[in-house]
């Protein structure tokens, strides 16, 4: 058992940004891979950034250049720095989690992350 939370969504400006920030608790010591998800209203999922227990990154193109990952799995911690936010950002941001015996991971469906933060919602206006 594994719980996740999010937190530093908010309503900002386009060209302004936000951090947010994602700690997990619980059943943690197996973690592998640990991802940023967003959803807008009435658009499927999709993968933003994630972090592996080897500390490889990676970010999504349609963020890239704009947003960084970070963390440690090993501390349980995830971060998503989102800079020059455009409208086409907001949707809700979802902190993922995968354990080491998890199989078939998608970081762009979030197929095979099996524990799911609450969200944070990130609205950007122009």
């Amino acid at each position: 058992q594994v719980q996740l939370v999010e937190s530093g969504g908010g309503s900002v400006q386009a060209g302004e940004s936000l951090s947010l920030s994602c700690t997990a608790s619980g059943n943690t010591h197996n973690l592998a891979s640990m991802a940023w998800f967003r959803q807008p209203p009435g658009n499927e999922r999709e993968g933003v950034a994630s972090l592996d227990i080897d500390g490889s990154t990676s970010v999504a193109g349609s963020v890239k250049g704009r947003f960084t990952v970070s963390g440690d799995i090993s501390k349980h911690t995830l971060y998503l720095q989102m800079n020059t936010l455009k409208p086409e950002d907001t949707a809700k941001y979802y902190c993922a989690a995968a354990g080491a015996d998890s199989l078939h991971l998608d970081d762009r469906t979030g197929t095979g992350y099996n524990y799911w933060g609450q969200g944070t919602q990130v609205t950007v206006s122009s």
